[in-house]
């Protein structure tokens, strides 16, 4: 099966599914990843001031996390950081769409719509957008995920709350995870912070005691077509 993962900064395809990509490209699964944005920049008072060296070497992480993953492949793009609100939505559906009909996935994984970070949740609306279910679309199913610090940021108060309905056993590949987030230097952090090893292990034996795992990545099932 080929499937698309698509997500709005560089480590949020870690965070969301990272355990998942690297199992899934193990029973010989064609992965290819797609990161939207730049990151970074929104750090910034303004975009204009971001260190330009640091931006590129998020690219050069995530080229690095792919392979770890046992990604074939990872597209760049260069949407401004916290910022996609201001970016006409049919711009970023026009960008998904060219990925869409270049990898003719079966699957993809992408972002929560109710996630407390704009750009993963306009990343949620452009892909259902881009993937609508017409004649010839590639697209079967859809899995949105989480990321921490963002899904549970919200507290529930965004439409639709993240109700996990499809859980993947990770525990031959959540080494990878932690190993593939600690190569995002930049944006990993200490304990009890939700983007720390500690916490993403925590976050991960958690859903497993959801469904009889040791440990599990969670999902809400989007769409599937049979």
């Amino acid at each position: 099966m080929t499937i698309l993962v698509i997500a709005a900064h560089p480590d949020d395809e870690v965070l969301g599914c990272g355990g998942t990509i690297a199992r899934l490209a193990q029973e010989g699964n064609d992965i290819y990843i797609a990161i939207l944005g730049e990151g970074i920049t929104s750090r910034y008072q303004r975009r204009e001031e971001a260190n330009l060296a640091l931006v590129e070497n998020l690219r050069r992480r995530a080229q690095k996390v792919a392979k770890l993953l046992g990604a074939k492949g990872v597209s760049i793009h260069s949407l401004p950081d916290n910022r996609f609100d201001t970016v006409p939505l049919l711009d970023i559906v026009k960008i998904i769409e060219e990925l869409v009909g270049r990898v003719r996935p079966q699957a993809i994984y992408t972002h929560h719509a109710g996630d407390l970070n704009i750009d993963h949740a306009v990343t949620h609306r452009a892909v259902v957008t881009a993937t609508r279910p017409i004649p010839g679309q590639s697209v079967r199913e859809i899995y949105a995920f989480e990321v921490p610090s963002s899904t549970e940021w919200a507290f529930q108060q965004f439409h639709p709350a993240f109700f996990p309905n499809f859980f993947v056993d990770i525990s031959a590949t959540l080494e990878i995870k932690l190993e593939a987030m600690r190569l995002y230097e930049s944006e990993i952090r200490s304990f009890p912070h939700p983007r720390s090893s500690e916490a993403l292990y925590a976050i991960a034996k958690r859903w497993g005691t959801f469904v009889g795992f040791e440990v599990a990545e969670a999902f809400e099932l989007v769409r599937a077509i049979r």
